[in-house]
């Protein structure tokens, strides 16, 4: 399915990418989590490859889960400092003088590190409107909250 190497990045986002671009291909396969490790750490090459040889040394590979390679993966390549960051950001990110489109796909890259926030449509709907510039947010409110998709393009035509 053209899977792709990783070799290691200094890239946060980048690594997360590569986790979450393998998981679709494992979701769509009905890959079980035995297969999922020993599929990802094939793809491993170059620092990556030396990072898991030392890595996998201290653990037991037949009980290992594909949650527990992640939280392996991401201690070293997507720190808990760098989502806390990530999230931080998020949750002050305002539209400011972007476009509505650039300000929608600054909200969306950033809906990956606020679960809490996506998961109720609610509050991710609230949390977009309120990070509009005033006068769209004032438009938009005005024709009643509905949706996330319904908000993004009444601000994109107020716009």
């Amino acid at each position: 399915m053209d899977t792709k190497e990783f070799s290691g990045t200094t890239d946060m986002i980048l690594a997360e990418g590569w986790i979450n671009s393998i998981e679709v291909i494992f979701s769509f396969r009905k890959l079980q989590d035995a297969y999922r490790v020993k599929c990802t750490t094939f793809l491993l090459t170059e620092d990556a490859r030396l990072w898991w040889e030392s890595a996998f040394v201290s653990m037991n590979l037949k009980t290992l889960t594909w949650h527990g390679f992640k939280e392996l993966f991401y201690s070293k390549y997507f720190t808990k400092e760098v989502r806390f960051r990530l999230n931080r950001e998020f949750m002050t990110l305002r539209q400011g003088d972007n476009s509505v489109v650039e300000f929608v796909r600054k909200f969306e890259k950033g809906c990956n590190f606020v679960p809490l926030i996506v998961n109720d449509t609610q509050e991710k709907l609230r949390h977009f409107v309120y990070g509009l510039r005033l006068i769209l947010r004032r438009d938009v409110r005005v024709a009643g909250p509905t949706t996330y998709v319904v908000d993004v393009s009444r601000a994109l035509t107020e716009e």
